[in-house]
């Protein structure tokens, strides 16, 4: 069956969900993520957004944070306080799904502006949330198409905190969670090294490590034994087609 590199990418990262995480949703590719693993193999998924709601089972794919789909079957609705003090901060969000336009050598996420803080080149949204989440969740995975202006060596600004300069220092500093686990592009999957460093450990079905180091601002370390991601199978495609973006917002 056919499928498209998006697709690819948000099967995988849908994968590395287990069943029963409290997951921190975030909007757009996550999103979907995260709704794909609870209708596969995740169906007790808690997924928490950051409007207040706790449990979210849509009916549709949500559209924002805000979005009244999720209230509907959901366990809790609360307000944006709570869900920062007595879930995320208290250490009861297992995985935080972000997102980013740049990711740097130590995954520390630019969501903020492109250039120079004063005069850059793009003002883009900022953290909302992303920057708890990046440092309170006990795991993070982060998804992103992958491209040479959206992996430099160093972030033009540091929205979220992945390792900073080092997974040493991200420990120094005293944050809780254990940060970035992987990240899933629509080459391949990228993993933290033992300093922190992203070093490519999968690639998916016919991309090459050339492909991959075109596309990255840093001369990328290898795995030992790189892996082959798995295909999307028939019933994965056709959920993300036919049930969750069947108006194509993000597939396209």
């Amino acid at each position: 069956m056919e499928y498209t590199a998006t697709e690819l990418m948000i099967v995988n990262a849908a994968r590395l969900l287990k069943n029963e995480d409290v997951v921190f949703v975030g909007v757009g590719i996550p999103n979907l993520a995260c709704n794909l693993a609870r209708h596969t193999h995740a169906p007790d998924l808690v997924m928490i957004y950051e409007a207040g709601v706790v449990g979210a089972r849509p009916a549709r794919l949500p559209l924002s944070i805000g979005d009244p789909t999720l209230v509907s079957g959901s366990s809790l609705v609360c307000s944006m306080y709570d869900i920062f003090s007595y879930y995320l901060q208290r250490g009861n969000v297992d995985v935080g799904f972000l997102g980013g336009a740049q990711i740097d050598r130590y995954c520390n996420i630019n969501a903020t502006v492109i250039g120079e803080y004063e005069n850059p080149k793009v003002r883009l949204p900022g953290s909302g949330g992303a920057m708890e989440i990046a440092g309170w969740a006990n795991r993070c995975y982060i998804i992103t198409p992958h491209q040479k202006r959206r992996f430099p060596e160093h972030v033009d600004f540091c929205t979220s905190a992945g390792y900073l300069s080092s997974r040493s220092e991200r420990e120094h500093m005293g944050v809780r969670g254990k940060g970035p686990q992987a990240v899933v592009t629509n080459l391949g999957i990228l993993q933290p090294n033992d300093d922190g460093e992203l070093v490519l450990a999968a690639l998916h079905p016919g991309v090459t490590v050339d492909q991959v180091q075109e596309n990255t601002g840093w001369p990328l370390k290898l795995i030992e034994s790189i892996q082959m991601t798995g295909l999307p199978t028939r019933n994965e495609l056709s959920i993300l087609r036919n049930k969750l973006d069947p108006d194509r917002i993000y597939l396209s």
